[in-house]
């Protein structure tokens, strides 16, 4: 009798669990859903709003817009003064910067795409939610590979809103470039210092370093509408100032990845990294006459 009441109990509790999960999985994915269309309609009216020459612009340049000249200088020892891209984009990280040209907002609006089906953003929602499986987190889930599907669609939809805050929307509207720019012959302290400096400080549009407002907001944001489809535990606020530190430091650990991810290539031999120079460090060299 005890195990048909114990057994009886558990298919009560599955009974009811059930419908959460599937709730909540079904909303994560209209969310992700109307995130994108409503992404392609703002891309598509500030694109026809605004043209600004950047890297995905028009072939035809503009006859006051001289096209960047190559100046291979050689103060390629310092390399604290130097910014890097990589020529070739990255599937895995696609956030490195392949030119010093700033982005469109469609542009933006692809690498916003780019991000939310990139490796790193799908293999860390899988270690999140099987992290959050092991110690039942939120307990609103439950147990079994519908509740896991659940916690790994709801870290795809968190992982994927901020990208479109981050990368997109607000990069789009205070003209903010959301790419990484890697370090010329990175160290791990040096690399350590600079991957935090990045989560704070961003570049804008134009080059000049200012505080990554795109990037802290666009997580808070992110995890502001992350309200509408996690359970009731984990809408408060200390649970929503926790979300958002953990995001800020696996933030760190992208930009130490990315930071290396061109070096690695380099010495094999895979690809070819290019520096510029920091607009902040050394001056526009003077415009010669032709």
């Amino acid at each position: 009798m005890d195990c048909e009441a114990w057994e009886a109990t558990l298919l009560a509790r599955r009974s009811a669990t059930a419908p959460f999960v599937l709730r909540n999985f079904s909303l994560a994915k209209r969310l992700s859903a109307f995130l994108m269309v409503g992404a392609c309609l703002c891309c598509t009216h500030m694109s026809l709003a605004q043209q600004p020459p950047g890297e995905d612009s028009n072939k035809t340049s503009l006859p006051d817009s001289p096209k960047p000249q190559d100046n291979t200088n050689t103060t390629t020892d310092t390399t604290t003064r130097f910014i890097g891209y990589m020529t070739n984009k990255s599937f895995v990280f696609p956030a490195i910067a392949v030119s010093d040209r700033p982005l469109t907002p469609a542009s933006k609006f692809k690498l916003f795409l780019n991000q939310s089906v990139s490796p790193p953003y799908l293999l860390v929602a899988g270690i999140a939610a099987a992290f959050d499986q092991a110690r039942d987190a939120p307990k609103g889930y439950g147990q079994g590979w519908g509740a896991y599907g659940g916690r790994y669609g709801m870290k795809l939809a968190r992982a994927s809103s901020s990208s479109f805050f981050s990368s997109f929307l607000l990069a789009s509207t205070l003209h903010q470039d959301p790419r990484f720019f890697p370090q010329n012959r990175p160290t791990i302290w040096g690399s350590v210092k600079y991957s935090v400096k990045r989560v704070f400080i961003t570049r804008t549009d134009s080059g000049i370093d200012t505080f990554n407002t795109s990037g802290i907001v666009g997580t808070v944001m992110a995890e502001g509408l992350a309200n509408v489809y996690l359970p009731g535990s984990e809408q408060t606020a200390a649970r929503n100032c926790a979300r958002i530190g953990t995001d800020l430091a696996w933030r760190v650990g992208v930009n130490m990845f990315e930071n290396y991810w061109p070096t690695l290539f380099r010495r094999l031999g895979l690809n070819e990294v290019k520096y510029i120079p920091n607009p902040n460090t050394t001056q526009q060299p003077a415009p010669t006459n032709n």
